[in-house]
C-alpha cells in the first residue's frame, strides 16, 4: 500500500514540476501541498516576485533551511519591505535567530511584537535564572535518520519516531521517508540496540510518531496521519489523530482514534500525566491561541473521555506549542516558539501551582539551540533524560544528565526596618550596586518589606537601603570563591528625626531641620552674620549625612504687595542656599523656593486683623528634608 501511495504522489508532484513546470500556479499548489521542498526547487527558477520570494523564503523556512530562508528572506525585505504582512516580520526574526544573527533578528521581533527585544540579554540572564545545567550528548543509534520523540516504554526500553525505512515513500514536505514508530533496548552507555519496528497494526501507509504508554504497557497513545486531506485556510492539510491501541496477548489491538480528534484539525502529541488520569496533547482546533494549543482531557474510569480544556494564555500563545511531557513532580515540559527564546521550538518547564501551570522558564543551552528542540522528556529523580533537535541538520536523539544550577542560589536577600521602632520600612528603596558603583538592580519593597536579588559568583557588591528621612544605609559584600554564595542582609535604617535633636516631623507629615530665627535687614536678602551662624548648623548636619537633600523655603507674612512679598521671598531663598553652598555642600543636594505670603501658619492672611508678634509667626525660612 505504501509504494501505491509513493506512486501516486510521485506521479501527483511529477504532473505538477514537469508537465507544467512553467506554471506558478502549479508550483502554488505544490507549496499548498506543502511539497516544499519540490516547490523551492520550482520558486528558483521563477521571475523574483513578491509572491515567489515569500512562497520559496517559507519553503525554506519550514525546512529548517535556514541559511538559504535567511538570504530570501533579506531579499524580499529588501525589495517589497513597505508591503510585507507583519507575520514575516516573526518568520524572518526566527530565522536570523537561527543563524545566530540575533541583534539584526531584535529589528525585526520589535516590529512584530511592537515592544523591545534583548535577546542577548534575556541569554545572559537565563543562564542565572534556568533551573538546571544539562550535559547534552547524541544517543548512539545505528542506521539513525530523522529519527525524534523518544518516550520510556517499560522498565528498559523506549519507543521512537523514525524515517529509516527507505522502503517507505518519500514525504513531500523534506523528501524523506515516512515515519515509523520504533522500540529499542536502551543499553547504560546510551546505545539504542535492538531497534525494532512495531506491527503493522500501528505502523500503516502514513505517519506515525509520538508514542506514551501506560505504566503497564498495555495501552499506548501515538500520532498518526490521516491519509486524506481536508481543506483548511485555503489549503489542503493532512491533518494528525491520536489513536489508542492496547496490548492483548502480546499483539497490539483495537487501535482507535480518540473520540474528540477530528478530520477538520489535527489533534497530536500526547502525554500521560504520573496519575495517569489525564491525557495532555497538542492541537491547531477552533477556539485556541492560534498555531498549536496545549490542551489536557479527563480520563474516565470507565475508559471515556471528558471535554479537552485549553492550557490557557500563561502556557499558549499564538504560535506553537507542542510536545508536551509531565513529570512524575508534575512538572509541565513542553516546545514552543513563541515564547522568548534561542530560535525555532526551544523547551520551556512550568510548575503546577494551586491546579495551574505557572509562567513557562526557558531550559536554556545546551537543551535549547538556534534551531529546533522538543520532545524532551526526563526521569526528575534520575536528573537524566532525552530530548530531540535538528542543531545538526536533521532531527536526532540526545540524551542529557542535568544538575541543579548553581548560579540559581546566588542571591542576596533581606528586610528593611526601622533602627529604633523595629518597624518594617514599607516601601524603601533597596538598590544592588557593583564594585564600580554601576547601579545593577533595584526595588522598592512591598508589605513584607523583603527584597532579593540575583547575583553572580566571584564578585564584590554593596547593597544600600533609602527612605525618604532616613539615613541610608550600605552595605558591601562579595561572593568569594570560597562557596558564600547566599547572602541575608537586613538593612537598619535610622530616621533623621531620630538621630537629630533638631530635625521633627511636623502634623503635615513634613521632616524639618529646626533652626534659630534668621533675620534679613528690611527689604534685603543679604545673609546677615547672625544669620550665617545659624545657617552653619545646617551645614554641620548636611556635612555629617552626605545623602541628605534638603528645600530651603522663605516665607513672609500678609503686610505688603502680594507679588512684592513672593519676589523678597524667592531672592531670600536663594541666597540661603548659595550661602550654605559657599561652605562645601553640593549645590545639587538643596533647593530654594519662595512661596511669599501663600503658607501662613495662623489666620493672619491680611493686613490689618493680627498683631505684630501674630503676622512675625509667618515671616520664617524653613528647612525640609527631601532624602
Amino acid at each position: 500500500m505504501k509504494k501505491y501511495i509513493y506512486l501516486l504522489v510521485t506521479f501527483l508532484i511529477s504532473t505538477l514540476s514537469v508537465a507544467q513546470k512553467g506554471s506558478l500556479k502549479r508550483i502554488n499548489q505544490l507549496f499548498e501541498m506543502k511539497a516544499y521542498a519540490e516547490a523551492a526547487d520550482l520558486y528558483e527558477t521563477k521571475e523574483r516576485t513578491q509572491e515567489v520570494l515569500q512562497n520559496l523564503a517559507d519553503s525554506y523556512y519550514y525546512n529548517s533551511a535556514m541559511q538559504k530562508a535567511n538570504k530570501t528572506y533579506r531579499e524580499l525585505f529588501l525589495t517589497y519591505g513597505d508591503s510585507i504582512e507583519i507575520e514575516y516580520y516573526f518568520k524572518y526574526g526566527q530565522v536570523l535567530k537561527g543563524v545566530k544573527q540575533y541583534k539584526e533578528a531584535d529589528k525585526y521581533l520589535d516590529i512584530y511584537y511592537g515592544k523591545r527585544q534583548n535577546t542577548l540579554a534575556f541569554f545572559e540572564q537565563l543562564a542565572k535564572t534556568t533551573p538546571h545545567t544539562f550535559k547534552l550528548k547524541p544517543l548512539e543509534n545505528p542506521n539513525s535518520k530523522n529519527d525524534f520523540g523518544l518516550s520510556f516504554y517499560g522498565k528498559d526500553k523506549v519507543a521512537f519516531a523514525s524515517g529509516r525505512n527507505n522502503n517507505n515513500p518519500a514525504f513531500a514536505w523534506n523528501n524523506l521517508p515516512y515515519l515509523d514508530l520504533y522500540h529499542a533496548t536502551l543499553t547504560q552507555n546510551r546505545t539504542l540496540e535492538n531497534i525494532t519496528p512495531f506491527s503493522d497494526a500501528i505502523n500503516t501507509d502514513t505517519h506515525e510518531s509520538n508514542a506514551v504508554f501506560t505504566k503497564d504497557g498495555k495501552t499506548m497513545y501515538f500520532n498518526r496521519t490521516n491519509t486524506k486531506r481536508t481543506k483548511k485556510d485555503e489549503e489542503r492539510v493532512a491533518h494528525i489523530k491520536i489513536y489508542k491501541a492496547e496490548l492483548i496477548d502480546g499483539q497490539w489491538t483495537n487501535v482507535t482514534p480518540l473520540p474528540f480528534t477530528s478530520d477538520k484539525f489535527s489533534t497530536e502529541h500526547p502525554a500521560l500525566s504520573n496519575d495517569q488520569k489525564t491525557l495532555y496533547f497538542a492541537s491547531d482546533q477552533p477556539g485556541g491561541f492560534g498555531g498549536f494549543d496545549l490542551y489536557k482531557v479527563s480520563i474516565m474510569e470507565d475508559g471515556t473521555y471528558g471535554t479537552p480544556e485549553n492550557l490557557g494564555s500563561t502556557i499558549n500563545t499564538k504560535h506553537r506549542e507542542q510536545f508536551p511531557f509531565i513529570s512524575s513532580l508534575d512538572v509541565l515540559y513542553f516546545a514552543s516558539d513563541g515564547h522568548q527564546g534561542f530560535g525555532g521550538l526551544d523547551v520551556f518547564r512550568s510548575n503546577s501551582v494551586n491546579g495551574n501551570f505557572d509562567k513557562p522558564v526557558n531550559l536554556g543551552e545546551p537543551i535549547n539551540s538556534n534551531l529546533d528542540d522538543f520532545a524532551y522528556v526526563v526521569k526528575e529523580k534520575e536528573d537524566k533524560g532525552y530530548v530531540s533537535s535538528n542543531r545538526s541538520g536533521y532531527d536526532r536523539l540526545y540524551g542529557f544528565g542535568r544538575e541543579e544550577n548553581i548560579l540559581t542560589k546566588y542571591l542576596v536577600e533581606g528586610v528593611v526596618t526601622d533602627k529604633n521602632s523595629k518597624e518594617l520600612l514599607v516601601g524603601a528603596l533597596v538598590t544592588l550596586f557593583d564594585d564600580s558603583d554601576r547601579v545593577l538592580q533595584d526595588t522598592i519593597v512591598g508589605n513584607d518589606a523583603t527584597y532579593l536579588f540575583k547575583i553572580e559568583p566571584n564578585k564584590k557588591y554593596k547593597v544600600r537601603g533609602t527612605r525618604k528621612a532616613y539615613i541610608p544605609q550600605d552595605v558591601e559584600f562579595s561572593t568569594d570563591s570560597k562557596g558564600k554564595i547566599q547572602h541575608n542582609i537586613e538593612l537598619i535604617l535610622e530616621s533623621y528625626a531620630d538621630a537629630e535633636e533638631r530635625v521633627n516631623e511636623n502634623e503635615k507629615g513634613d521632616v524639618l531641620i529646626t533652626l534659630d530665627r534668621i533675620y534679613f535687614d528690611f527689604d534685603k536678602s543679604d545673609i546677615r552674620p547672625d544669620a550665617a551662624k545659624t545657617l552653619d548648623v545646617l551645614v554641620d548636619i548636611m556635612k555629617k549625612y552626605p545623602d541628605m537633600e534638603v528645600e530651603v523655603s522663605s516665607h513672609t507674612d500678609a503686610r505688603g504687595p502680594d507679588q512684592y512679598n513672593l519676589d523678597l521671598s524667592k531672592r531670600r531663598a536663594a541666597s540661603t542656599v548659595a550661602y550654605i553652598v559657599s561652605q562645601g555642600v553640593s549645590a545639587n543636594r538643596l533647593r530654594s523656593i519662595g512661596y511669599g505670603e501663600m503658607q501662613p501658619l495662623n489666620q493672619c492672611v491680611k493686613e490689618g486683623i493680627c498683631t505684630d508678634e501674630e503676622y512675625d509667626i509667618n515671616r520664617r525660612s524653613e528647612f525640609k528634608i527631601l532624602n
